[in-house]
């Protein structure tokens, strides 16, 4: 019978067997075979009375969803981390009419409207009625509370007549935006229906580091639940260094493969949980860069929207560039103001064109984002305390953020 995998256990010589050496050896001493292949014989039946171990590439494959011999199982950490969140994870389909002014001859509507363009070519002086159309788009997004609520970009929901909602388990559900929050691109929609909803396990994407797992689901060009899986390439980019002047993001870059549908959905770590949004992917010259919102500012920006329906952004008013090497002063660093908002909260404070912001709250400031991210702590209304260095000597300035809506500008 056989032993463990691996080995071949002991065989008793059958009569068949000892038949066969006897013969062997009859034929040796007759000289039918040489002498030199007794060892061969010998071997033979040594092999078949007795255990020897066999190559690891000849013992037994292990059986269906069992570990290898090397301790390694079938399954990888992605199906894992995939299963633990993906009853989460949705599919959110939009419906929005659009009005199209009316046109002939599939000429455009400006050339048609223009009276001249069409007394010079002899067209009547109306033009045909408008017509309106629906225009669908789709997106992914989270559930993050058994209520039914789901976080996902704004772009994704922003002018939506209609928003129904798909579940991995088949359901389908109407959804209704609760707030969204173009600054950050940011949404919540509220499923309707009765729940308890599968709810995703939430990361914190301040434990991030560069080189960390991260995976991205979602439904790119109206494919579900697809899986790709990277690393975390980077942290804090800000969204002006990628020519997005109208959001106000610090992202997280990886090289999971974002697309055309993936907005909205969840970026994961190696455990299952979400650590950012998936919002954009850079096309043309660094094609394959991916950008998430991280999980941190997601939440605090999902309980504004849910709390007010809208999200607040504290601002003082300034417009600021990197300090230069070598300007004269050893040693400095901070971010210099170069303009600054007339009225604004800077400009109640005291700061002037030409100071160097070196420090918010008593922490190092070195770049313009990590003042952002000091303001929009101090949030609206509270007093924040910026050090300034302004020709040489150091000044303490008291500065009250307003909310950015109220201003209708960046600072």
């Amino acid at each position: 019978m056989l032993g463990s995998p691996g080995r071949i256990g002991p065989q008793p010589l059958s009569s068949v067997v000892l038949a066969v050496v006897v013969a062997v050896m009859g034929a040796v001493r007759t000289g039918l075979l040489r002498r030199r292949s007794r060892s061969l014989v010998i071997a033979t039946a040594a092999l078949l009375a007795g255990p020897v171990a066999v190559a690891p590439g000849l013992a037994q494959a292990p059986a269906p969803g069992t570990s290898s011999p090397s301790g390694l199982g079938r399954q990888s950490f992605v199906a894992a981390a995939v299963r633990r969140a993906g009853p989460s994870i949705v599919t959110i389909d939009t419906e929005r009419t659009v009005t199209v002014r009316g046109g002939a001859a599939g000429l455009p509507a400006p050339l048609l409207n223009d009276p001249f363009f069409r007394q010079f070519f002899g067209l009547p002086q109306f033009s045909q009625p408008p017509s309106q159309r629906v225009e669908r788009g789709q997106g992914s997004g989270f559930i993050v509370d058994s209520s039914g609520l789901i976080i996902t970009n704004a772009h994704v929901v922003e002018k939506s007549d209609k928003v129904t909602v798909g579940l991995q388990d088949g359901r389908r559900a109407l959804g209704t935006v609760v707030g969204l929050d173009p600054v950050t691109d940011l949404a919540v929609v509220r499923l309707s229906g009765s729940g308890p909803w599968p709810v995703a396990p939430l990361g914190n994407s301040e434990s991030l580091q560069v080189g960390d797992w991260a995976i991205a689901v979602g439904n790119p060009f109206g494919l579900d639940n697809t899986v790709t899986l990277g690393i975390i390439s980077n942290l804090n980019r800000n969204a002006s260094k990628l020519g997005i002047t109208d959001k106000r993001l610090d992202l997280i870059q990886t090289d999971a493969a974002i697309n055309p549908g993936n907005s909205g959905g969840p970026l994961l770590n190696a455990d299952g949980d979400v650590i950012g949004i998936n919002t954009l992917v850079r096309t043309g010259p660094g094609a394959g860069l991916g950008f998430a919102i991280p999980i941190n500012r997601a939440r605090a920006i999902a309980a504004q929207l849910v709390s007010n329906g809208r999200a607040t952004h504290p601002m003082i008013g300034v417009g600021l560039e990197p300090l230069p090497a070598g300007d004269g002063t050893p040693g400095l660093q901070g971010v210099r103001v170069v303009s600054i908002a007339a009225g604004g909260p800077a400009a109640q404070a005291g700061l002037r064109t030409g100071d160097v912001i070196t420090a918010a709250a008593g922490q190092p400031i070195q770049a313009a984002s990590q003042l952002v991210a000091a303001v929009e702590r101090t949030g609206v209304g509270r007093t924040l305390t910026l050090t300034v260095n302004r020709g040489g000597g150091t000044l303490q300035l008291q500065v009250v953020p307003v909310d950015l809506a109220t201003v209708g500008r960046q600072g």
